[in-house]
């Protein structure tokens, strides 16, 4: 047995337990889809989670913060002021794993689209290059979206709705005088110059503050109204 052993060359024994076997035939080429199918569909679901986990957090956020500021008359409105940088701190946390999520979500509809509706509705012109486009997905895989473009759906699909919620309460606490100090009788301000006054931020003067949420809803805009990104560009690998 030892000398059998030892005539077996040792190249040919670390060559048959390095590399796994690949599919031989058709069942286990099915099987290897179906495992492999699963996984993915794992993966984007972990992906998932964690994107409603961060809009979650952001809804709780945006809550708490309301009450907190309206909830009593001398509370400060830079409570809102804060809130809105904590929601837009979570939008830039949910864009990333949405870059992640959508790159796996890629890769299932690959899959449903080119094997899986093709078993189920044959049509009789086939894409046979969608095998050959996963697999260099799968050994350098590249983002098919921006980080703008991420932040753009995100924000188109959830978190204007909570800017905008943001800024009307916002709005309502710098325009009543009721909500700013104890013992003013008056419900709403007289001019522009008492709201500008009310919008004051410890040292900085009512106008900065006024003109930086100007600034920062104009943004939003913007980035709300950006296009999407064409899924054929790479946007740079993801390290998984």
């Amino acid at each position: 047995m030892d000398e059998a052993q030892e005539q077996l060359p040792v190249n040919d024994t670390a060559a048959r337990w390095s590399v796994p076997p690949f599919p031989a035939t058709t069942a286990e080429y099915i099987t290897v889809l179906a495992h492999y199918h699963r996984a993915e569909m794992g993966r984007m679901a972990g992906w998932r989670d964690r994107i409603d986990r961060t809009t979650n957090w952001a809804i709780t956020g945006v809550a708490a913060m309301l009450s907190l500021s309206l909830s009593s008359p001398t509370s400060h409105h830079g409570v809102l002021l804060f809130a809105m940088v904590l929601v837009q701190l979570l939008l830039v946390i949910e864009a990333r794993r949405y870059r992640f999520f959508d790159v796996y979500r890629g890769r299932v509809r690959r899959l449903e689209k080119h094997y899986f509706a093709q078993v189920f509705a044959p049509l009789p012109e086939l894409d046979g290059g969608w095998a050959r486009l996963l697999g260099q997905d799968l050994r350098r895989p590249q983002f098919l979206i921006s980080i703008r473009a991420a932040m753009s759906r995100r924000l188109r699909r959830n978190y204007l709705w909570m800017f905008l919620v943001l800024l009307l309460a916002w709005v309502l606490k710098i325009s009543t005088p009721k909500l700013q100090d104890d013992g003013v009788t008056l419900d709403v301000a007289r001019s522009l110059h008492e709201i500008v006054a009310n919008a004051a931020f410890g040292p900085l003067p009512g106008w900065l503050i006024l003109l930086g949420v100007i600034i920062f809803y104009s943004w939003l805009a913007y980035a709300a109204l950006l296009a999407g990104d064409s899924d054929k560009k790479e946007h740079g690998e993801v390290h998984v």
